[in-house]
């Protein structure tokens, strides 16, 4: 490997049941990085956008639901890009969460679209592809990644054994009621 793995491993060990004739180990390894990818990618689509609504009933609405979430994920997947081409692209991977993005473009989009008239996005139809590109990348250049790191949990701190005071053990709402019981039933 080029570099270490997030664990800091340097070899990775597969193993599959294919001849070598078949499949060499760097192909078996490529195609199991692209498979590693759409698992990540369905992975961000249920967590982020809600690509899977339980309570879509029907076929076609529940698909129409899963392509708006896989094309705002096509949008994310742009934003990253143009980060990663003005921030770094080793930054953006290890740091950026996608979904403070998405919760962040969800609140902004909506009082981007009452402050700012329909008219005023049209300039952005005429655009080329280099154009768009250095507009992009000119606003990532604006973007505070501070705002948008991942913040991973913290080990769990333990927890101090609980102290028992030998003057006054524990007593069971259970023992005391049997105690109580049998005291009504010494009374003559």
């Amino acid at each position: 490997m080029n570099r270490p793995t997030r664990d800091q491993d340097w070899e990775i060990a597969i193993f599959t049941n294919l001849p070598p004739t078949d499949a060499s180990g760097i192909l078996v390894a490529e195609l199991y990085q692209g498979r590693w990818s759409v698992e990540t990618l369905f992975q961000i689509l249920t967590q982020n956008f809600h690509g899977e609504i339980e309570t879509l009933a029907y076929p076609k609405a529940a698909l129409f639901s899963y392509c708006l979430a896989l094309s705002a994920y096509n949008q994310i997947a742009t934003l990253k890009s143009v980060l990663g081409s003005v921030h770094g692209v080793d930054k953006i991977e290890a740091g950026l969460s996608d979904f403070y993005l998405v919760d962040d473009i969800h609140g902004i989009y909506r009082g981007m679209m009452i402050a700012i008239p329909p008219v005023h996005w049209q300039c952005f139809e005429d655009f080329t592809l280099n154009q768009m590109v250095d507009i992009l990348q000119h606003l990532a250049t604006k973007v505070h990644l501070k705002s948008f790191r991942k913040h991973p949990r913290s080990p769990k701190k333990k927890r101090p054994p609980l102290s028992v005071d030998g003057k006054h053990p524990h007593c069971s709402t259970a023992r005391k009621l049997k105690q109580y019981k049998a005291s009504l039933g010494a009374i003559p």
